[in-house]
């Protein structure tokens, strides 16, 4: 089995310079699913146009957390654009959840935004709209091309870290500087 097709599950994608004109320029995605079907991941440094306050009211989800209404919804990726996506900390049986691993849960169902509405939900969670997807083999062609390094997550990364901050420090974290890096690639 070669490196590249070794599970990414629990790993993050960062777009390097080269994929700048894409739609996945300077992004950071939490991969959730990685099999030989292909990949599922949630963008995780890019902000939507919509708060939480906005969604929730959307769907008829009332809270009085000013803060909670304030958070800003990520743009997922391209894919089901309408659909919400949780990255989360909080191993309870909601009603739609993957374990992403490393103690990280992707869940796509309505209660776990109503515990958070109420004060209950996890203590740490991004909310997206959109996800990313790729077909099977498409991904590892992608890394074969040099459009992406894979880190492995980091929770601080993910729930602590400003949004503007994470495309860099997620390089960083294997010793990479982005900012020292060309737009494009080769072969030799």
């Amino acid at each position: 089995m070669s490196a590249l097709s070794l599970p990414l599950a629990n790993h993050l994608l960062v777009a390097l310079p080269t994929l700048a004109g894409s739609s996945f320029a300077r992004s950071v995605a939490l991969i959730c699913r990685h099999d030989e079907g292909g990949t599922m991941g949630v963008v995780i440094n890019q902000p939507s146009e919509y708060t939480l306050g906005e969604v929730l009211s959307q769907m008829d989800i009332h809270t009085d957390d000013a803060v909670l209404r304030a958070r800003p919804v990520l743009s997922g990726g391209p894919v089901h654009p309408e659909r919400g996506f949780v990255i989360h900390d909080d191993a309870r049986p909601w009603d739609s959840s993957l374990e992403v691993g490393g103690g990280l849960y992707l869940t796509t169902s309505r209660d776990i935004l109503e515990a958070m509405a109420h004060g209950q939900g996890p203590r740490n969670a991004l909310v997206a709209l959109g996800c990313a997807g790729w077909d099977g083999g498409q991904l590892e062609q992608e890394l074969a091309d040099n459009s992406w390094l894979t880190v492995p997550a980091d929770a601080a990364l993910l729930f602590e870290l400003p949004l503007e901050s994470r495309w860099q420090s997620a390089a960083a974290r294997i010793g990479v500087d982005l900012f020292r890096l060309t737009g494009y690639s080769g072969n030799a």
